[in-house]
C-alpha cells in the first residue's frame, strides 16, 4: 500500500452511555485487537474509529487530522470498515459485491477486485449469488469487498466469527500478511486466544473504559483477565500457540 504509515488516533473521545474518555494511538503496521465482555464498549469504538460514529467528547484523528474534517469519500479510501452483521439489499454475485468495494475510487479497477478475491479464496465462486453462499463464503466475501477498496486501515468487528478452521487460520494470515505491509488491522476479537497468539497489540476496554493497552502477553495477562472478566484463568502453551485454561 502506498503511503500507508498514517496513524489512527483516538483522544479522549466519549460516547454517551458506551465509552468514557478513551485515547489510544493505533499504529499502522500492526494488528491490534479490542478486547473486553459483552457491552464493554468494542464495536461502539470500532465505529468511532470508522467515523460513522460522531462521539459527544474528543475526537478521532487519521494522520493528525480529524475524521470530521475529511470528505466522506477520502475518509472511505482510507478506513475498510466491516460491521459484525452486514446487510447485502440485492441477490448480486460474489463479483458484483466485491467490485462495490471500488465505490470510494470511483472506478471498477479489475486489479484490486481480483486480488482481494484470491486473497479471501473466492474465485471459484465469483458468479454464485449471495443467497447461494454458506455464512463462512459470505464473510468472505463481505471482506473481500473491503479489501477491493485498498484502504490503509481495515477495521473489522469479529471477522471470524462465521468461519471455520481452515479459512480462519487462512484470513488470520492474510491479515498479518496486510500488517506487513504497512497496513493498520484494528480488530474487535472475544476470543482470548486468537488476540494472544495473533495480535501485535491489544487493547482491553471494560464499561467503556481503557483497562490494558500493550503487547498479549501483558494486555491480557492472567491478573487482567481475572478482573476484566471476572474468571480465574491461566495461559498454557508457548508464544504464538497458547491456550487459556480455566479454573
Amino acid at each position: 500500500m502506498s503511503d500507508s504509515g498514517i496513524g489512527l488516533e483516538a483522544g479522549r473521545i466519549a460516547l454517551a452511555g458506551r465509552l468514557l474518555d478513551l485515547s489510544a494511538s493505533l499504529r499502522p503496521g500492526e494488528v491490534t485487537a479490542i478486547c473486553g465482555p459483552n457491552g464493554a464498549g468494542k464495536s461502539s469504538l470500532l465505529s468511532c474509529l470508522a467515523g460513522l460514529l460522531a462521539p459527544d467528547g474528543g475526537e478521532v484523528r487519521l494522520g493528525g487530522v480529524p475524521l470530521s474534517a475529511l470528505p466522506p469519500r477520502t475518509r472511505a479510501r482510507a478506513i475498510g470498515f466491516l460491521p459484525q452483521t452486514a446487510e447485502v439489499a440485492w441477490d448480486i454475485s460474489v463479483e458484483t459485491l466485491v467490485g462495490l468495494g471500488r465505490l470510494p475510487w470511483g472506478d471498477t479497477a479489475a486489479g484490486p477486485v481480483e486480488a482481494a478475491l484470491a486473497a479471501m479464496r473466492l474465485e471459484d465462486l465469483r458468479r454464485r449469488p449471495l443467497s447461494r453462499l454458506s455464512g463462512g463464503e459470505r464473510a468472505r466475501a463481505l471482506l473481500a469487498r473491503v479489501l477491493a477498496g485498498e484502504p490503509r486501515w481495515l477495521l473489522a468487528d469479529e471477522p471470524l466469527a462465521n468461519l471455520d478452521l481452515a479459512h480462519g487460520a487462512a484470513l488470520i494470515a492474510r491479515l498479518r500478511a496486510l500488517a506487513a505491509g504497512g497496513m493498520g488491522v484494528v480488530l474487535v476479537l472475544h476470543d482470548l486466544a486468537q488476540a494472544m497468539n495473533h495480535a501485535d497489540r491489544v487493547l482491553v476496554i471494560s464499561g467503556g473504559r481503557l483497562i490494558a493497552d500493550g503487547p498479549p502477553d501483558e494486555a491480557l495477562h492472567q491478573d487482567v483477565v481475572a478482573v476484566v472478566w471476572g474468571i480465574k484463568a491461566r495461559w498454557l502453551g508457548e508464544p504464538g500457540h497458547r491456550a487459556l485454561a480455566l479454573g
